[in-house]
């Protein structure tokens, strides 16, 4: 067995990292990224990646603040429950929803990372947007990114897609991030990933 290291992060992966590490903190003492973009674009393997080279950086889901009932009505919790407390560089303690249960059932925490990542539908909006030192936009179409979703998820969950299709539409519409994100990533789906393939600037460029 080898004990060699592992290559250093390329490609995106590495760009991402390196703008995380330049810019300034705007939460407090935390550097706040925020992943957004169409549900199924492949948010949460970038999240897992970043973490994993940012030795093992927190990450918040917006998943876990999303509910049946409110799907995007968690910016105040956000703010309360969470940014408020990293802010001050403490711990940021909230209830997390279980989609099959259909309630707020568990128990989550974050502490005040140099790095926190914030993963989800809805991370660049606009009351998110001033705490943040990065924003990524998975560039995605939105009928590909959910025809992932619904293949991942089976025929059982249609209903809820078409809901959840519907609201994000709206929610978009009226709050869109992907005009203010600071990297636009357009992965590419390899097995059961989709590792990002390349990039383009955003906002700074």
């Amino acid at each position: 067995m080898s004990d060699a290291a592992p290559p250093p992060p390329a490609g995106p992966l590495a760009d991402v990292l390196a703008r995380t590490r330049a810019a300034p903190p705007r939460l407090g003492r935390v550097r706040l990224v925020g992943i957004d973009g169409h549900a199924g674009s492949g948010k949460s393997t970038l999240a897992r990646r970043l973490s994993a080279a940012l030795d093992g950086a927190p990450v918040v889901h917006l998943d876990d603040l999303a509910s049946h009932a409110s799907f995007f009505g968690w910016a105040e919790t956000l703010a309360r429950d969470v940014l408020g407390p990293l802010e001050r560089g403490g711990t940021a303690r909230y209830r997390g929803y279980d989609w099959e249960r259909g309630g707020f059932t568990r128990d989550l925490t974050c502490s005040a990372a140099p790095v926190v990542l914030l993963e989800g539908v809805g991370a660049g909006r606009r009351a998110v947007r001033p705490y943040l030192s990065l924003l990524v936009w998975m560039d995605v179409p939105a009928a590909t990114a959910w025809a992932r979703g619904r293949r991942r998820d089976g025929p059982g969950l249609a209903d809820f897609w078409r809901a959840w299709e519907a609201a994000e539409l709206r929610h978009f519409a009226d709050d869109p991030s992907c005009p203010h994100a600071d990297m636009l990533i357009t992965p590419a789906r390899t097995g059961e990933g989709w590792p990002p393939k390349e990039s383009r600037a955003g906002r700074d460029g």
